[in-house]
């Protein structure tokens, strides 16, 4: 893609988020500071300016504070305000059974302390979010669920943008997240139908940031009681195996609360444990 191009994707872009908040007086984004969050915030920014538009961060023990502090700077980059609501997902009995349904719940939460705590605060007539049109068509996206339920507007998938033209437009944009690796809640790295609790989550995120400290890029650490699976990208997987940072790595997880550490020769997978559980409906 041209620079010619591009530039045109972006105008157009922008002009489609614009059209979809036509009327809106001020819009709230639900923001994680991942790159399809960002861009529709900084869509919005570009079309109806920094004065109508305020990121809206959700805060649970499911947030990593590394993805915390992210969303914060990113936020200043794009020159929007940022706003932090404490969500309460893990006091749902149904969110910490953690079926797949478990992003429904979640994100129906986040709505709903929007609804509850930011709009009337900040003058908000309407809540986007981020899901972009590959999102759309998978299976295992209930909070899109949520999304419906609660008229949140969806733009970067109603224009149609795929995450690869997510990513092109992020770049064009100048955005410090463009090539940002997916990040979902720590939550997702326990397989369904194991509870969701605090501890579970703070291991998970004690080791993940302990292993990004050794040098390894993205990753999972999924959660199955005392044994913690790593999921590491094709080249770390190889540089894993090698003796000094294969006991570093030990080191850092048992340290975290596992006892045994267990590497994926899969590598990282999207999806792994929602996909085999529900059913591919598309139209």
């Amino acid at each position: 893609m041209n620079a010619t191009t591009t530039s045109s994707g972006l105008a157009r872009a922008t002009a489609g988020v614009g059209a979809v908040l036509q009327g809106v007086s001020r819009v709230g984004v639900a923001f994680s500071g991942g790159v399809d969050s960002s861009l529709l915030l900084a869509l919005a920014v570009r079309a109806v300016g920094p004065t109508r538009v305020v990121a809206v961060l959700g805060v649970s023990p499911s947030l990593a504070e590394d993805e915390r502090r992210t969303a914060h700077d990113v936020a200043q980059v794009i020159g929007a305000p940022l706003v932090e609501v404490v969500t309460h997902e893990g006091d749902n009995p149904a969110y910490r059974a953690n079926g797949p349904d478990r992003c429904f719940h979640c994100k129906d939460e986040l709505f709903t302390r929007i609804s509850d705590e930011v709009v009337a605060l900040h003058g908000l007539t309407a809540i986007a979010y981020g899901e972009n049109a590959d999102d759309a068509r998978r299976p295992d996206r209930p909070g899109a669920r949520a999304a419906t339920d609660h008229a949140v507007l969806r733009p970067l998938a109603d224009l149609g943008l795929t995450k690869n033209e997510v990513r092109q437009l992020a770049r064009e944009l100048g955005l410090p997240n463009a090539d940002k690796p997916a990040a979902p809640c720590l939550a997702s790295r326990i397989p369904h139908f194991s509870e969701v609790d605090p501890t579970k989550l703070a291991q998970i995120e004690s080791a993940e940031q302990a292993m990004r400290g050794l040098g390894l890029g993205d990753l999972r650490v999924r959660h199955h009681g005392e044994v913690a699976r790593l999921e590491l990208t094709a080249d770390d997987l190889a540089r894993a195996v090698q003796p000094e940072l294969r006991d570093r790595i030990v080191g850092a997880v048992r340290a975290a609360g596992f006892t045994f550490v267990a590497l994926d020769l899969v590598g990282i997978q999207s999806g792994a444990f929602t996909l085999p559980l529900v059913q591919v409906t598309h139209g």
